[in-house]
């Protein structure tokens, strides 16, 4: 079965299909990896095999793996992922390394993740004790399911904020770190994008507004400058690969201190930006 359904894949143009058969088929047969190789020998049962079709067949279709087997992994955790959220990626994990620093340099109290999702930036925060207190923000209820979801089976403490993000700044106490990966992808390119993304994960946390990709880079540093920022605070933004030379002069125009730090890939990802004061 297993060399089988790496071929399936395989044809239906699946990146990765050997490794992402060996997952579906682990899923459906209730084991990990390992577990499978030690069973490859030992039969399978029909109601094992028709579980391992269904889980096959979606996958074929280009649905994302995390949303068949319903988790995926960020900072080492597992997060609970579902149609109707984004899907965590790697990339995203340098916002925490950036808070992280943040957080050695000096005490910060409040903190907050604006466009929360699923939940991983708040919930991890929290987890790695970064901040006094971490608030979620999302108006989509979807996601922010999620997010509850993911906030319990990892016992992390968080604030979950059911509200659209920009209001939420304007009306609210100043933080000492905001952290927000926004929507960013320019809606022109809509079509480069891989079946996964484009036909099955939230439009409205994938795409920036219409001819307006620096939208939200714009947004979160006229309102972080204004009064949603502590003076000293930190605003962390993730971008898209294209965005760096734009980002950094949105937010020294809006008056931070600011760079751009690359991934690993050596992209642009994140606006480090700190207000003065």
């Amino acid at each position: 079965m297993r060399e089988l359904a790496h071929a399936f894949l395989e044809r239906r143009g699946v990146d990765n299909p050997r490794l992402e058969a060996d997952l579906l088929v682990s899923h459906a047969l209730g084991c990990d990896r390992l577990h499978l190789m030690m069973r490859l020998e030992s039969p399978v049962l029909a109601d094992e095999v028709d579980r391992a079709r269904d889980l096959l067949v979606r996958r074929g279709r280009r649905e994302p793996l995390a949303y068949i087997t319903g988790t995926q992994e960020f900072y080492s955790r597992p997060f609970l992922v579902g149609p109707g959220c984004l899907i965590p990626r790697p990339e995203s994990e340098l916002l925490v390394d950036l808070a992280k620093d943040e957080s050695k340099l000096r005490d910060l109290g409040r903190v907050c993740d604006l466009g929360t999702g699923s939940g991983v930036l708040a919930v991890t925060l929290a987890l790695e004790e970064i901040g006094k207190s971490v608030i979620g923000v999302d108006v989509d209820g979807a996601a922010l399911d999620h997010a509850k979801r993911n906030a319990q089976a990892l016992g992390a403490p968080v604030e979950l904020v059911h509200q659209d993000g920009l209001a939420f700044l304007a009306g609210t106490e100043p933080f000492d770190l905001i952290v927000s990966n926004p929507p960013y992808v320019d809606p022109k390119v809509a079509g480069e994008l891989e079946p996964e993304v484009r036909e099955y994960e939230p439009a409205g946390a994938l795409f920036a507004p219409e001819g307006d990709p620096d939208h939200w880079v714009r947004e979160l540093c006229k309102w972080s400058g204004a009064n949603a920022l502590a003076p000293g605070g930190l605003l962390l933004v993730e971008l898209g690969f294209d965005q760096g030379p734009r980002a950094l002069a949105l937010a020294e125009e809006a008056g931070f201190e600011a760079r751009i730090c690359p991934d690993l890939a050596g992209l642009d990802r994140v606006l480090w930006a700190r207000r003065k004061g």
